[in-house]
């Protein structure tokens, strides 16, 4: 399993969520951040998760 982050923020700058997650692979890294923005409310909010190496993959500015 890898190692991967989720942040989210509002227009203000107030974190929305900053949290490490494990994921099998990128792809189910991409659903479980979906997930968790979803559940947030946060899926239209500036986000980005990244896995430990610092590869972007979701990105909403």
């Amino acid at each position: 399993m890898a190692t991967y982050r989720i942040t989210a923020f509002e227009k203000s700058g107030e974190s929305i969520v900053d949290e490490q997650f494990e994921a099998n692979s990128d792809l189910e890294a991409k659903k479980i951040g979906t997930e968790k923005l979803t559940t947030l409310g946060a899926l239209d909010k500036t986000h980005r998760c990244i896995n430990q190496t610092g590869k972007l993959l979701l990105f909403h500015p």
